[in-house]
């Protein structure tokens, strides 16, 4: 699968953006996918994930209340809805997908994903 993630931008403080990742290919229903962001001179970092054959979602406590993951499967799309950003939120995005679904322990690890997006920048500021 490849995929391309769109939709980052510049937004103030407590405004809200909705990034995008086009997968391609024709098993859009058979991977998992994640969003993980990396901050400027930090590690990436897990943020959201939805699991093949599944709607139950996962997300950081950073964003729990304030993000949402969703599929599109008309559009083969995985959207990550942002409220209420922060400063703090600032960061490259990138989507990731996983042929099948892993176990729960393994969905918010980075090394469980093998196919990345190029990533988008998102950045709150006043």
């Amino acid at each position: 699968v490849q995929l391309q993630a769109s939709g980052g931008g510049w937004v103030q403080p407590g405004g809200s953006l909705r990034l995008s990742c086009a997968a391609s290919g024709r098993t859009f229903s058979t991977y998992s996918y994640a969003w993980f962001r990396q901050a400027p001179g930090k590690e990436r970092e897990f943020v959201s994930a939805v699991r093949s054959g599944s709607f139950d979602t996962y997300s950081a406590d950073s964003v729990k209340g304030r993000f949402t993951i969703s599929r599109d499967f008309a559009k083969t799309t995985v959207d990550l809805q942002m409220n209420s950003l922060k400063p703090e939120d600032t960061a490259v995005y990138y989507c990731a997908a996983t042929y099948g679904r892993p176990i729960t322990s393994r969905v918010r690890q980075e090394t469980t994903y093998d196919y990345w997006g190029q990533g988008t920048l998102v950045t709150v500021s006043s």
